[in-house]
């Protein structure tokens, strides 16, 4: 299924432009916010009234760390109808598999301290395959409502080759073992996954390979146009795009996704093509 995200119909030359100047002040800003995301948050207790939804928990890419979601965590938080949190894996991690498991432990004193039997996860690059590796082959579609993913290399990528010393990146690679475990059947999975996707993703080779095309999973690809990689997790048009996925009810597989703006009848599922227009 195929879902688009455009901010501004401008020409593809004027996206990639300005896709690149949006990098680079997001780079700038989040430099400058990195420090304030190094120490771990401090969870407080206690729990949301009954009937409100799912807590979220979000999960940053690799070498980055929980400062990248500032402005996403308050859209989510916003009128306290859902606890927000987030997880700061280990920067010195060398197997997204472990960070996996880790996660497994989070997200059931997540549960505990919530109240809720199921949880939302976002996660931003490698953050996202780690939810992924979770929901799909640790058993976590038991505790994950809805998975959604923001420039994560669901069919491996090929960029930068000469990181392939670092083996988080060398588990990213197209025919990495991860990659062979997660293209495995996964029959019954109960997780709703929205993944979200830019042709102007310069970390993503293919751009493409952050859309999830596994045929037991319920998923839904949304591309956004004129936003590179950084940006995901910042722009107003993603920003609210995620927030409406997950205000929404679960949908059965093959239904609708949520975004903001005009909506078209969505292609079929496993094909290509424009179902939402923000």
């Amino acid at each position: 299924m195929g879902l688009t995200i455009a901010p501004l119909p401008v020409p593809r030359s004027g996206a990639a432009l300005r896709a690149a100047v949006l990098e680079a002040l997001v780079l700038a800003g989040h430099m400058l916010l990195y420090p304030s995301g190094v120490r771990e948050e401090r969870i407080s207790g206690g729990g949301p009234p009954p009937g409100q939804l799912p807590p979220v928990l979000l999960l940053h890419g690799f070498t980055d760390n929980r400062s990248v979601f500032v402005l996403l965590r308050r859209a989510l938080g916003a009128g306290g109808r859902r606890r927000v949190e987030t997880y700061n894996y280990s920067p010195l991690t060398l197997d997204l598999r472990v960070t996996a498991r880790h996660l497994a432990r989070r997200v059931e004193e997540l549960c505990e301290r919530s109240g809720q039997e199921r949880v939302d996860l976002v996660g931003h690059s490698l953050g996202g395959l780690v939810g992924r590796y979770y929901v799909q082959r640790l058993g976590g579609d038991a505790r994950v409502r809805t998975l959604v993913t923001l420039g994560t290399p669901h069919g491996g990528t090929r960029v930068a080759p000469f990181m392939d010393a670092h083996p988080l990146v060398r588990q990213m690679r197209p025919d990495s073992p991860v990659m062979e475990e997660l293209r495995a059947p996964a029959p019954g999975c109960r997780t709703r996954c929205v993944a979200f996707w830019s042709a102007f993703d310069a970390l993503m080779t293919p751009p493409g390979a952050a859309r999830i095309e596994h045929p037991d999973l319920d998923a839904t690809n949304v591309e956004v146009t004129g936003i590179g990689h950084l940006a995901l997790p910042v722009h107003p048009a993603v920003v609210t795009a995620v927030r409406r996925a997950l205000d929404g009810p679960v949908r059965d597989a093959g239904g609708a996704g949520a975004a903001e703006g005009p909506v078209r009848k969505p292609p079929a599922a496993g094909t290509e093509g424009e179902g939402m227009v923000v």
